[in-house]
């Protein structure tokens, strides 16, 4: 437009767009030269922690003699809906870099990967080259083993109180004596041996060790009442992930873990056991349970119990009941087994309805909405002292807290010798 005025302008503007055109093929040829200049490795363990944050890596590594700005698109699997997880970095020449991020999966199951993508500029930034690196894998999503882990630290380091779980004082001793030692401070002066003291000269105490070899089962209900939501995850998921984080525990006090699943059929069967070989059992269970939309049956959970768990046991039986006529419906089958073993129900508390009570109304309606809460959150409570009425223990939680209660419930049974 300005050459329109001026033919001297025409003439630059023919020198700039020449000179354009030619940083644009030099820029090409910097670029596209050489076939394998840029690569990217994705590092990833070959199964992911259901509902934690899995660690990803990506190594990127220039092989121009130039510095190179790359952008780093991965292709994740469909489940996660994300479709721009891209990054932005500056490579020196001959140099790599490593780019570190995280994966929450909130199902179990197969994921697949995807390439990894890269578009490479140069200085110049005229023309960008894409690299596809070959990364196509597919990873297992497992019931959290990253929680079962660091429950496990610090049930070894002795250090649960970290993690939330409450230390109980014990009440008198169990009947196992395990050995004689000397005397420290803070010990209990009623496990002084006073013989051994008399004739060691110093001051000795009974060391007593938790009764062993109990049997610790845990009952999942995958029927519907399980097929809820709470921060993107199912009841199912996190009563999975409990009940693999509980074994654990379980086994590391040398007591003997095992699962049943059940809907309106008894799905799985794990007896219970202390060796070596029990978790990964017990891990590869779970992953392949999946919830029933159907209603479950509990006469045939108490006929499978009564037919295989023949020693008395503790029972966790991890279920969700939403009214007080609900639980009536099972409660004979429940009577009867607390019968014969210690048991547990761990049910869920809707913390929908927790953020409405705590709400101001201003409306009618608003009123309305929250008496309709108040009273599904009382027959919860209902629930609970109905249970403890009939001699069963229960647990009403949150999801996110279920892990926790459950481990301090199994504490407590121990530290009182209920089990």
């Amino acid at each position: 437009m300005a050459g329109f005025f001026s033919y001297q302008l025409v003439s630059l503007a023919r020198l700039a767009l020449f000179v354009f055109l030619l940083l644009v093929l030099l820029d090409g040829v910097l670029l596209f030269r050489s076939r394998n200049a840029l690569f990217a490795a994705r590092q990833i363990s070959p199964r992911l922690s259901n509902g934690d944050d899995n660690p990803v890596e990506i190594t990127v590594e220039n092989r121009f003699p130039f510095q190179v700005s790359v952008s780093v698109i991965d292709e994740l699997p469909a489940r996660f809906q994300v479709r721009d997880k891209s990054f932005e970095l500056r490579l020196a020449a001959h140099s790599s870099k490593t780019i570190r991020y995280f994966l929450r999966p909130v199902q179990r199951g197969e994921y697949g990967f995807g390439g990894v993508n890269l578009y490479a500029a140069s200085r110049l930034g005229l023309v960008q080259r894409r690299f596809r690196c070959e990364g196509e894998t597919t990873v297992a999503v497992y019931p959290s083993y990253l929680q079962m882990r660091r429950y496990e630290f610090f049930a070894i380091s002795n250090q649960l109180e970290q993690a939330g779980i409450k230390r109980l004082r014990r009440i008198g001793h169990t009947l196992e004596f395990e050995h004689i030692r000397n005397y420290v401070i803070g010990d209990d002066y009623r496990a002084v041996n006073w013989k051994a003291s008399a004739r060691t000269g110093r001051i000795m105490v009974n060391q007593f060790q938790d009764e062993k070899s109990q049997q610790v089962y845990n009952l999942i209900d995958m029927g519907r009442v399980m097929k809820m939501p709470f921060d993107g995850m199912t009841l199912l998921d996190y009563a999975i992930n409990a009940s693999l984080t509980l074994s654990n525990i379980a086994i590391r006090k040398q007591d003997r873990a095992g699962i049943l699943t059940f809907s309106d059929r008894i799905n799985m069967v794990i007896p219970a056991e202390r060796r070596s070989t029990q978790i990964h059992n017990i891990l590869e269970g779970l992953y392949r349970q999946e919830t029933a939309f159907l209603e479950s049956d509990f006469e045939a959970l108490y006929a499978t119990v009564r037919n295989k768990i023949r020693q008395r046991s503790l029972l966790l039986l991890y279920t969700n009941f939403e009214t007080l006529n609900a639980m009536e419906r099972q409660v004979s089958y429940l009577r009867r087994l607390a019968r014969s073993h210690l048991l547990t129900i761990i049910f869920f508390e809707n913390t929908e309805l927790r953020k409405l009570l705590h709400t101001s109304c201003k409306t009618a309606e608003e009123v309305y909405i929250k008496t309709i809460a108040e009273k599904f959150a009382l027959e919860k409570r209902q629930i609970v002292k109905e249970l403890a009425s009939h001699g069963i223990h229960a647990i009403l939680t949150t999801p996110k807290d279920l892990t926790v209660n459950t481990i301090n419930k199994y504490l407590e049974f121990k530290t009182r010798g209920l089990i």
